[in-house]
């Protein structure tokens, strides 16, 4: 009996041993957790899928930054970057002035895919139903799928594409993309097979990306009018002068719709009634920068070198935040913060209460690219063509 229990004492260590050494070389086979990977141990739980993270462009991001960030990792392109990234399912997607859309493993910054055009992107790439969509400025609009980067299939406007698409749902439930071109025209397409569904025609260039909210469109054109359009349709509900031509997006709040002008006009209008609501100007420098809104606040960067802060309700002013260069990027709102970039080469954050500086990076090179925030880790461009990742510093 002793011999018997020996004999099956042994064969349970030798068969524990065994499977153990079966894990070790299961763990050893798995690719490396996201920490070691980056340096970070944030899981990318939250999608900032096109510009301005929703189809309303508000500019905000769930979640919180700290007040400290680090550097995790830098991607290089073979051009200036003004695209803002997308970030879907652990996937970066950004587009360069080298004409090409890359997507890259968010977490390490490695290249999965690249995907040339034939003219220079400035507009960041919008993600849909496992296709990113991007507009060059070779006239095009590009669907490319997202696991292969393969052309699903390619739109020729009239004119450069510079702005970023968005997308609306129809009422019959068919998932459409929206996109402006220089050819004055404000285009809606099938986001299947990119067949034209309706065509809006404006007076002059559309720079920006237009905004969606409640079924309707919204965005400003170098025709100095903020145009109000169905968009199941495309019929105009409406037309309101801005004064001046505009060549930054808006932000959808409701029935308010928030941009600045070339003259350097910061306004709100009221889409129900077709008005302007009240209008802010401070300086005559013009507003490239999209705005960030929250229920009682809206920020945006300007020309005169400032982060303007502004009530919604009244336009007044709350605080201003003085950078060294211009700021064309647009401003994102994470929790009790906000980040930008500016033309003296920094990404600066600060607080969303009173403007006081939190946080800095110096680059080197001018930064009009915007931030995309997805999970707490900010995505950046530069003129120095990389995309920059910063992470909270542990």
């Amino acid at each position: 009996m002793k011999t018997a229990s020996r004999t099956a004492l042994i064969f349970a260590v030798l068969a524990a041993a065994l499977f153990a050494g079966a894990i070790l070389i299961f763990h050893a086979a798995e690719p490396p957790a996201p920490e070691s990977q980056a340096g970070y141990a944030v899981p990318l739980q939250s999608d900032w899928a096109m510009f301005r993270g929703e189809p309303n462009l508000a500019g905000k991001a769930p979640g919180a930054l700290g007040d400290l960030l680090k550097l995790l990792w830098k991607f290089e392109t073979r051009g200036p970057i003004k695209s803002s990234a997308a970030v879907v399912d652990n996937v970066v997607y950004i587009a360069s002035t080298d004409a090409n859309t890359y997507a890259a493993d968010a977490r390490t910054g490695k290249q999965i895919w690249a995907y040339e055009t034939s003219g220079e992107i400035e507009g960041t790439p919008c993600v849909i139903d496992g296709a990113v969509f991007v507009g060059s400025s070779d006239e095009y609009l590009y669907a490319i799928d997202t696991k292969t980067g393969s052309l699903k299939w390619k739109f020729q406007t009239e004119g450069k594409i510079l702005g970023s698409p968005n997308w609306v749902t129809a009422d019959n439930g068919q998932k459409r993309v929206i996109i402006g071109s220089y050819d004055s025209k404000l285009y809606c397409l099938n986001i299947d097979d990119g067949k034209r569904i309706w065509t809006y025609e404006t007076g002059y260039y559309i720079n920006g990306t237009p905004a969606v909210e409640n079924g309707k469109i919204a965005f400003g054109g170098c025709d100095a009018i903020i145009h109000i359009v169905d968009a199941n349709d495309g019929t105009k509900l409406a037309e309101i002068d801005s004064g001046a031509y505009i060549a930054g997006s808006g932000a959808f709040a409701g029935d308010s719709f928030y941009v600045g002008n070339y003259d350097g006009v910061f306004m709100k209008a009221d889409v129900a009634s077709a008005k302007i609501a009240w209008t802010y100007e401070d300086s005559d420098a013009p507003y490239f920068s999209s705005p960030a809104v929250t229920d009682n606040k809206v920020i945006v960067g300007g020309r005169d070198n400032r982060l303007h802060c502004l009530d919604t309700a009244t336009g007044k002013p709350l605080w201003t935040f003085t950078a060294l260069g211009e700021i064309d990027s647009s401003p994102v709102i994470c929790g009790d913060k906000i980040i930008f970039g500016s033309e003296d080469g920094r990404i600066t954050m600060v607080r969303l209460k009173d403007g006081e500086k939190v946080w800095s990076y110096e680059t080197g090179q001018p930064v009009t690219s915007s931030p995309a925030v997805a999970s707490g880790v900010v995505y950046i461009g530069c003129d120095d063509g990389f995309l920059y990742a910063f992470g909270p510093k542990n």
